[in-house]
């Protein structure tokens, strides 16, 4: 069962941990794809750039 976090006495619930988590991951993995080359491989790079955060979304909550 998910259970609340605790800021500092605000309490938030799990998916806003997960966002922010995803957030800082997706980032990382666009500055590697950015710096390597393949981000220009894909027709629409924003469209991949949300479809990658959706699925590292859903990693995190189902794997977490």
């Amino acid at each position: 069962m998910l259970a609340e976090f605790n800021f500092f006495g605000i309490f938030m619930a799990p998916i806003v941990v997960y966002i922010l988590a995803t957030l800082f991951i997706v980032m990382c993995l666009r500055s590697m794809l950015w710096w390597s080359g393949l981000l220009g491989w894909f027709w629409h790079p924003a469209l991949f750039e949300v479809s990658l955060y959706m699925c590292v979304l859903c990693l995190l909550v189902f794997f977490f």
